[in-house]
């Protein structure tokens, strides 16, 4: 998969003398979820200091940075844009200075109301200083309202769609998460403090110890008292909805991510997908990284013996993270090779997670032609994606969705294969251990778990592209 643009990626540390160096350490291992930019804010108990830059990780963080962090709690971010445009202002944690003194806001998802709120901000005088949706958090702070709670309750009530936060005061680390969890945050314990991350992967690299998930419509507040626990909204409004593509596709293998092992349940996909759509061929093989568990599902459940089919060059920045849709055009000839000793002559079954927009996978599948592929069948490990995603997947234009306007016949003879099948959605959630109404699965079936307004609906009524304008 190539084409979907992740969000971001959140860690916090609280507690250990060296905490800008944990997050630092964490943000490298959320890399996969941005490549846009990133940032530390740390704090000493009594100011924020803050450094951030667009890049990697080891590229804007630099070892005389992590000097003048050094602090005993901090948070940090890696980002991918899909509100806002791609600049050092928006780049995260957002610091500012108010009247209760100065805070840092790290987030994961996207405010479905944050251009309702912006303009009634404006419109009574306010001034901001990014396009980025979680500027609106920080202007709900300094209302005279909410800066009269002890806790951010009243705040986060105001908010709408999906949301993952790390708030930093002088003095406490807080984390946050929607009512539905779209996004992803989990607790762990590092020494005598703690670890607030997206996913577990980030604090096996620091030698955290995974606690629990942060549950939908929980605040977490971590200060010098210990935790302190809160539900910010009634248990009526709290109602699950996971985002299942961070199962399917955006979540380390190696994470725990909803009471899921991912390699685990992709690994689930590729059997199914073999139940659903099976071929008489010869090797399975996958595209890189992404398809590897699936991969070894659909060998498995098949009998087909599983072998690497591509060489992917390591230096070359993951595709679909790019901002520039020619940069990912120019970039995806230099990611992958195909190898020739195992796929000539012979009937080649690729598995990937999905397919997007359709702009790099058919390059993928002639590089298999070209090395003397004898056929190539495509299976894809979720269902086609043919609705907007309004929480925080850049993939919010209909008409960019190749599934949306195409069969999957058309879609077969544009890439140019022998065959191509989708794995179907009761199949896909049928791999779940969670039950199967906790999940968002609204890009592939348009049944989305909140309202979403008019306005918001006609900005993804972009006319179809041909397939040919995929490519």
């Amino acid at each position: 998969m190539s084409e979907a643009r992740e969000y971001c990626g959140l860690f916090g540390v609280y507690g250990c003398e060296d905490a800008a160096e944990r997050v630092y350490y964490g943000l490298y291992s959320l890399q996969h979820r941005g490549e846009e930019s990133a940032g530390i804010a740390s704090t000493d108990g009594k100011d924020i200091v803050s450094h951030k830059g667009m890049g990697l990780v080891n590229d804007v963080i630099k070892p005389q940075t992590l000097k003048s962090l050094k602090n005993p709690i901090a948070i940090g971010h890696v980002r991918y844009s899909t509100i806002g445009s791609s600049n050092l202002g928006n780049a995260q944690p957002l610091v500012v200075d108010y009247y209760k003194g100065k805070v840092a806001v790290a987030h994961n998802g996207q405010l479905t109301n944050a251009k309702k709120l912006r303009e009634e901000f404006e419109a009574n005088g306010s001034i901001f200083h990014t396009t980025s949706d979680t500027e609106v958090i920080v202007h709900l702070m300094a209302k005279p309202l909410h800066m009269m709670q002890k806790n951010l309750s009243l705040l986060l009530q105001q908010l709408r769609g999906s949301f993952s936060l790390l708030f930093l005061t002088p003095d406490e680390m807080v984390g946050v998460r929607d009512p539905h969890g779209f996004r992803p945050l989990a607790l762990g314990r590092l020494n005598t403090g703690y670890v607030l991350a997206s996913e577990t992967c980030a604090m096996d690299q620091v030698g955290a110890e995974y606690l629990r998930d942060i549950n939908p419509g929980e605040a977490v507040y971590i200060n010098k008292e210990g935790i302190r626990s809160e539900y910010y909204c009634s248990p009526k409004h709290i109602k699950p909805a996971f985002c299942i593509f961070e199962l399917v596709y955006f979540s380390r293998p190696d994470s725990k991510i909803y009471g899921e092992s991912v390699h685990l349940f992709r690994k689930k996909l590729g059997a199914k997908l073999a139940a659903e759509s099976p071929v008489d061929a010869d090797v399975v093989i996958s595209v890189p990284e992404g398809g590897n568990s699936a991969a070894i599902g659909y060998s498995h459940a098949s009998g087909i013996p599983f072998d690497r089919g591509f060489i992917r060059n390591h230096y070359v920045g993951r595709t679909f993270i790019l901002p520039e849709q020619d940069r990912r055009h120019r970039v995806v000839e230099l990611k992958l090779n195909a190898l020739k000793e195992t796929v000539e002559g012979k009937r080649v079954i690729v598995i990937d997670d999905s397919i997007v927009r359709g702009t790099t996978s058919k390059s993928r599948f002639s590089l298999l032609r070209k090395a003397g592929a004898k056929e190539i069948h495509v299976r894809i490990s979720c269902p086609p994606h043919r609705y907007p995603c309004y929480y925080g997947i850049d993939f919010q234009q209909k008409g960019e969705l190749i599934a949306a306007s195409h069969t999957v016949e058309e879609i077969r003879q544009f890439l140019h294969v022998e065959s191509l099948s989708y794995l179907s959605v009761n199949g896909m959630m049928s791999c779940t251990t969670q039950p199967r109404q906790h999940f968002c699965n609204a890009c592939f079936t348009s049944d989305y778990p909140t309202s979403i307004d008019e306005e918001t609906k006609k900005l993804t009524e972009k006319k179809p592209v041909s397939a040919e304008k995929n490519i």
